[in-house]
């Protein structure tokens, strides 16, 4: 089969691996859609401990189960199904109480299992037991499907900081997970929604997602602004779905007493560190969280979501392209001249 495989971090090369094998406990998925995750292009960039090239890597994505062993029966030849990324060890403390996301080992497809940048996945007997495989609906596009994993994160994000009916969410950059975050933030019951992003295609396309208010640097304090904006008390939700140092620090400084901060993107390794003012936390008796990646579960929530269309992810899709031209779809998302990059691996 074709697969896209990183040789050497900074090398991405197309071409003929062999099948993947299937026994009685494992599954292949032809893989419809793909998406490029920013996690991604970080591995390209500055490589990963857990991914050891060559390696296939990918982990957003959708497709149809091809073949399934005699003695599997999560899923069988036929299912329309979307894969996940975080894969529990179902051994330790952290994966038997679900929270797989929390693993030392940290199994995940793209990163030691292999990944969805290529024409066929293999779903192993780890995946099929405790991964997230979820079947989705005929009505759900492939390409769609295939964004339900970052959604997922997203889910786990808004779980940490206890999004309830009649909250004020405050969401710091309008990037993909940002706009699915206003939707999302909706369907779990925010009563006011504010987006904050620099001017440009992202804020441009973050509009049409209807937040009741949008803010950009250029309108002045933001900390400010948002508090105005929530009548004065500040949110009871902030967060930060960009990797922005001083959008943790605004985010601390503008939260409502008794609100939470969820510290949803990471910082490049060569980051400042944060200068926060501890007494803030300590008179506003506010929480700080942070969050990463998600579980099995909250996967299923995302489809469910993706199916109903309570969190339209449809117009986030700027870009699709072959597999074989993955290069084509990595500058897109380098130059940040869209949103998500679908890639197909059988056009």
């Amino acid at each position: 089969m074709k697969a896209s495989v990183l040789e050497a971090t900074g090398n991405l090369i197309y071409r003929d691996v062999p099948d993947p094998e299937v026994d009685d406990h494992s599954a292949l998925v032809r893989v419809e859609a793909a998406a490029i995750c920013g996690s991604d292009m970080r591995i390209l960039q500055h490589g990963n401990p857990r991914v050891r090239p060559p390696a296939v890597i990918g982990h957003e994505c959708a497709g149809v189960v091809v073949e399934a062993g005699s003695a599997v029966t999560r899923v069988r030849v036929g299912d329309r199904v979307a894969i996940g990324a975080d894969v529990p060890c179902g051994q330790c403390r952290w994966c038997r109480n679900g929270l797989g996301n929390n693993c030392a080992i940290n199994y995940a497809i793209g990163y030691q299992l292999p990944g969805a940048f290529a024409e066929y996945l293999p779903l192993s007997r780890l995946v099929l037991e405790q991964g997230p495989v979820t079947r989705i609906a005929d009505g759900l596009s492939f390409d769609e499907a295939a964004l339900a994993e970052p959604l997922a994160c997203a889910i786990n994000g808004l779980e940490l900081a206890g999004m309830a009916l009649g909250k004020s969410v405050v969401i710091i950059g309008l990037g993909p997970i940002g706009c699915m975050l206003i939707d999302l933030a909706r369907a779990m019951g925010a009563d006011r929604v504010i987006g904050v992003q620099r001017p440009g295609l992202r804020l441009d396309l973050a509009r049409s997602y209807g937040a009741d208010a949008y803010f950009t640097p250029d309108d002045g304090n933001i900390v400010e602004r948002c508090q105005e904006a929530t009548r004065g008390d500040g949110p009871d939700i902030v967060i930060t779905s960009c990797g922005s140092v001083e959008a943790h620090e605004q985010a601390i400084e503008m939260v409502a007493h008794r609100g939470v901060v969820n510290l949803f993107g990471g910082l490049p390794s060569d980051a400042r560190r944060m200068s926060i003012l501890s007494n803030t936390i300590h008179y506003k008796e506010c929480f700080v969280t942070g969050s990463h990646g998600c579980v099995p579960r909250h996967h299923e929530m995302a489809v469910r979501l993706l199916e109903q269309g309570a969190v339209r992810v449809q117009p986030l899709i700027t870009h699709t392209f072959p597999l074989s031209r993955i290069s084509e779809g990595l500058a897109v998302m380098k130059e940040r001249r869209g949103m998500k990059v679908a890639l197909h691996p059988h056009a």
